[in-house]
């Protein structure tokens, strides 16, 4: 727990380290494997998670029609639950079928450099379901930026990806401008894949998938 505070790992991820490894020992100790109480005198991580918002129909329009870069955002983290980060990394040639995206990688928000997707090596990826309308709202960027030849969709003109501040900033503007209310961040689109999915009787194991 000692390197997990020392790397600076979200409090999230220390919580639920701590619970695994508490679980793991408990069930060691009862099987005669390890000390009785193993884990006292060890304090367990802070964590109080966020308040999940999940974005209204009327507010994610409001959201599409601020530009055309936080529209395709929108676009495929509510239609695709594609974390911030991999939205950064949207790519044209991730579509390998008219009904699947494959995320292959992401823009890291702390480095903003092009990493591997969370929890997964180099060269892992996940297939997620493509709804023909955030299919048809990826080709219409395409069509309109004319970005079609370049590996990434956003992009500036410094660099070829779009970065978490650049994200943030793009957001925040956006969503002052919509009068949006300021408790709903972008990661709050992902929230509304699950809802959307949940509430159309879509098994929970099937969405965690």
């Amino acid at each position: 727990m000692i390197d997990l505070e020392r790397e600076k790992v979200s409090d999230s991820i220390q919580y639920r380290s701590f619970q695994t490894l508490r679980s793991a020992l408990k069930a060691a100790e009862r099987q005669g494997a390890t000390i009785c109480n193993a884990m006292d005198g060890v304090i367990q991580p802070k964590y109080s998670p966020e308040r999940v918002v999940v974005p209204s129909l009327e507010e994610i329009r409001l959201a599409r029609e601020s530009d055309d870069e936080i529209r395709l955002l929108v676009d495929v983290m509510s239609g695709c639950s594609l974390r911030t980060a991999e939205a950064c990394a949207v790519n044209i040639n991730n579509i390998v079928a008219d009904d699947v995206y494959r995320i292959t990688e992401q823009i890291h928000n702390k480095s903003g450099a092009r990493t591997p997707l969370k929890h997964r090596e180099k060269g892992e990826f996940r297939e997620v379901p493509l709804p023909p309308k955030t299919r048809s709202a990826i080709l219409d960027y395409i069509k309109k930026s004319g970005n079609s030849e370049q590996e990434f969709l956003l992009r500036t003109s410094h660099a070829n990806h779009w970065t978490n501040g650049i994200t943030s900033y793009r957001w925040n503007k956006a969503r002052k401008n919509s009068g949006i209310s300021k408790d709903l961040r972008l990661y709050s689109m992902r929230h509304y894949f699950a809802s959307n999915y949940l509430s159309n009787n879509i098994p929970i194991t099937d969405v965690a998938e």
